[in-house]
């Protein structure tokens, strides 16, 4: 299963486009405090549209909560990683696979990060920005392993039209 974990996440918006994406490719998505907003947040409901309500969530009370109930291979996204997110074997799809995201002004703090060196990474870019965009960045990951995972039980379609809908179109 893939997992994202947003560590003290602050920007209500970015986690509601995170809770859709998470949706949309059935990924379970952890959430550690202190959150920098309320879940009811009208900014939440509005990114995540009315997608929220399906969204597989947990809320730790700090980092040692969530170590304590979560067991698997966890992968680090950070300013400070050295290896891109494409050099991970992310294939198996019986692997309990987390995603680890730190607060959207100081990332995961060195501390955190320290023991799992081998774990962390950065996604290539220009010297003209320190990074992307959060939920951007969610999205890449998460798709970069299910493209591993052969996109496991995802639809190719969309469910609601007929595989010919443009085709048949006039």
């Amino acid at each position: 299963m893939i997992n994202i974990v947003l560590f003290e996440p602050e920007i209500p918006g970015n986690t509601g486009n995170i809770m859709r994406t998470c949706v949309a490719t059935n990924s379970k998505l952890h959430l550690i405090k202190p959150l920098g907003f309320s879940l009811d947040e009208k900014y939440i409901k509005r990114s995540g549209v009315n997608y929220i309500d399906k969204c597989d969530y947990t809320v730790y009370e700090n980092i040692d909560d969530f170590y304590s109930k979560n067991k698997g291979t966890f992968y680090y996204l950070t300013r400070y990683g050295h290896k891109p997110h494409t050099s991970f074997d992310y294939s198996n799809s019986d692997e309990n696979i987390y995603f680890m995201f730190g607060k959207e002004s100081t990332g995961i703090p060195p501390k955190l990060l320290k023991p799992h060196l081998d774990h962390c990474m950065r996604m290539p870019m220009t010297d003209k920005v320190r990074a992307l965009n959060l939920s951007n960045t969610v999205a890449i990951m998460v798709y970069e392993a299910l493209r591993q995972q052969n996109y496991n039980d995802l639809l190719f379609d969309e469910p609601h039209k007929s595989k010919t809908f443009i085709e048949d179109s006039e």
